[in-house]
């Protein structure tokens, strides 16, 4: 190792040996294991940048294996296999990143779900709960009545009254409340059945009280020997059922013989009861089986005939108030008839609104003009003959047709839209105006823009006193039309969905607005969130069902849609599922109108028809043959009054008709 040979020839052999291992190991992308001579001499990396060491350098330290050990560290640290390495972890990093994102964003939509969710069934529990307490409070007025027909009758031959009422506070209580408890039941299975709104409940309340109002004087019932009188005239509401029910409660009294029917019954008049039970038991099909078990207990026990009595009481007063629903909806099941024709459109009518209480009609042409119709003016006239009316004032701004309209908050400014692909904002002048007063410019308060394409459909919220639209560029805008910069949100902007043909606010959430799509697809959209909550059920994959109209249920979470095969469907909002789904016309149905109560449905169609519908069984009422075709359409909007009885529907022959 001394020698100037071996250290003329031991370089060579460890350079040699250094390079065979350094050149594979420069492919790694890590470095070296913790083995190797970088891990345990630091100055790897300057013996690699470092210049070549000399002959005699190297015949110096031939002797020693240590400086193969930094050859081999110096590989694993190259500048390439640092630079691959630092790539790695980016990329890992980013997808972990990714992953984080996809994970945070799923999340949140969870959460906002559950929220909606829970929203509604908060809502569901206030309306269960509003429900529940004004069953209870008909229940508290029927037997305040009850109570009052009692203390108002004849109690001679009840001299055992004082026997019976000792042991009234231990035990006939407890049964007391049981057909009290099933006659609540009772009634909220009615009420699910029915399905009538609180106001239809409130309605049906009221006619029962009076009712049963009328009859109190009778309930003691003239005298055997004496002939009844004969029924009062009834009002044109008043259904032959009802007289046959009231016929029914008078030879009932007549039955007990002249006595009332929650008397005391003495052991002398069980004849008499027996004859009342066979006449009663007519209206044993309006009691569940447990309600039957337990009056026919209370009619069995001695101590609770009285309360057998009740219970029957109790059966009459339901026979009679679901009778006096059918009543209600008979009087409102009147013929409506043709009462004025608005002429003075020049082409289509495409759009029309009623005033929220005057009896004044806003309809919107395809001539580019809107009118504004006061109804009041030919009153006076014939009522058989449809009158003609003139409008009281024109609206002129638009460059093309008019094809929508909203009325604005208490009816003092309304909304177009038309084909230049503006809205505008309008306010009502005095419906006292000369028709043929000068232009006021000033009637146009403002003008929406920021649609590209024709605007299709408008909708107007007064309690957020927002305002949607949806045009053929694709979108839905949601607009403050009391704001600076109006346009709030928009929503199907990349037109993912299709093209929207009809938009309206959900009547249930105000917060919601359901938008149908030329595709056959319905939307439930978020005005806080502004995103799509919900896609409603579409049993047409091929888009074949082009949806031209949709409305919500004013008391439900329904919406009902109008579809071009003729169909009208209703969606639940909760569960998207269809709800029903029938065949409605001839023709396609281009539009839906709801009467503020929620109890009727009117549609219009191209088959020139106006169909009346009853919202709780789905059954058509009344059919109109209302314009004639041009150009294969007929029928463009139909229209409910908010507060006064008027159908308004406009049609292409440039007509619009009245009916009361």
């Amino acid at each position: 190792a001394d020698s100037p040979e071996g250290a003329s020839t031991a370089p060579p052999s460890g350079s040699a040996r250094g390079r065979q291992r350094v050149g594979p190991a420069r492919h790694l992308p890590l470095p070296s294991p913790a083995g190797s001579g970088a891990g345990r001499n630091p100055n790897g990396p300057k013996a690699v940048l470092g210049p070549a060491p000399t002959a005699a350098a190297t015949g110096a330290m031939s002797g020693s294996s240590q400086p193969r050990d930094p050859q081999d560290g110096d590989a694993g640290l190259s500048l390439p296999g640092i630079l691959h390495f630092i790539q790695y972890e980016w990329s890992r990093f980013q997808a972990e990143k990714y992953r984080w994102e996809a994970e945070r964003d799923e999340l949140r939509a969870q959460v906002a779900f559950l929220q909606g969710e829970r929203k509604g069934q908060e809502n569901m529990k206030q309306d269960l709960v509003r429900r529940i307490k004004m069953l209870e409070y008909a229940l508290k007025q029927e037997r305040a009545k009850h109570q009052k027909l009692k203390s108002g009758t004849d109690q001679s031959p009840g001299e055992k009254k004082p026997e019976t009422e000792a042991e009234p506070n231990s035990d006939s209580e407890p049964t007391n409340q049981m057909p009290w408890k099933e006659g609540r039941q009772l009634l909220r299975k009615y009420l699910e059945e029915v399905g009538y709104s609180d106001t239809i409940l409130d309605m049906r309340s009221k006619r029962v009280r009076s009712l049963l109002g009328r009859n109190s004087p009778e309930a003691n019932g003239p005298p055997p020997s004496e002939a009844p009188a004969e029924p009062e005239p009834h009002g044109e509401g008043e259904s032959l059922l009802v007289r046959q029910i009231e016929e029914q409660i008078k030879r009932l009294e007549q039955h007990n013989g002249g006595e009332p029917m929650t008397t005391d019954l003495d052991p002398e008049d069980d004849d008499d009861e027996d004859d009342s039970e066979d006449a009663l038991g007519e209206f044993d099909f309006l009691g569940s089986g447990e309600e039957g078990e337990g009056a026919g207990e209370a009619r069995i026990s001695g101590d609770g005939r009285e309360l057998g009595m009740e219970a029957r009481m109790f059966n009459i007063c339901a026979y009679v108030e679901l009778c006096k629903n059918t009543c209600i909806r008979e009087e409102f099941k009147k013929t409506w008839n043709p009462r004025f024709t608005l002429r003075s459109h020049f082409d289509a009518i495409r759009a029309l609104t009623f005033h929220p209480s005057q009896a004044v009609l806003l309809s919107a042409s395809e001539d580019g003009t809107l009118k504004l119709w006061n109804l009041n003016k030919a009153m006076h006239s014939k009522k058989n003959a449809a009158l003609d009316v003139e409008p009281i004032y024109t609206f002129r701004a638009h460059s093309g047709a008019v094809l929508s309209l909203a009325m604005g908050e208490e009816g003092e400014s309304c909304f177009s839209g038309g084909l230049d692909g503006t809205v505008r904002g309008w306010k009502l002048p005095d419906l006292n105006v000369d028709p043929y007063d000068n232009y006021d410019p000033g009637v146009e308060s403002s003008v929406l823009s920021g649609h590209e394409d024709a605007v299709w459909g408008l909708t107007y919220s007064s309690s957020l006193k927002r305002l949607a639209s949806c045009s053929a560029d694709g979108t839905v805008r949601i607009w403050d039309p009391h704001n600076s910069s109006p346009c709030v949100s928009v929503f199907n902007k990349e037109k993912e969905h299709g093209t929207p043909t009809s938009v309206a606010f959900v009547n249930s959430d105000p917060s919601q607005v359901v938008v149908s799509f030329d595709g056959g697809e319905t939307l439930l959209y978020d005005l806080n969130t502004e995103q799509s909550i919900m896609v409603l059920e579409n049993q047409a994959k091929d888009g074949s069902e082009l949806i031209n109209r949709v409305v919500s249920h004013p008391t439900q979470p329904i919406s009902i849609t109008a579809h071009e095969n003729r169909t009208i469907r209703f969606l639940d909002n909760k569960t998207g599922k269809v709800i029903h789904s029938m065949v409605a016309h001839l023709d396609a149905v281009t539009c839906l109108a709801t009467d503020p109560k929620g109890t009727y449905l009117i549609s219009g169609s191209h088959d020139c028809s106006v169909r009346l519908w009853m919202l709780d069984n789905r059954t058509c009422v009344q059919e109109i043959t209302a314009h004639r075709k041009k150009h294969d359409e007929a029928i463009h909007d139909v229209a409910f009054h908010p507060s006064q009885p008027f159908i308004a529907s406009a049609g292409a022959d440039a007509l619009a008709k009245i009916f009361v």
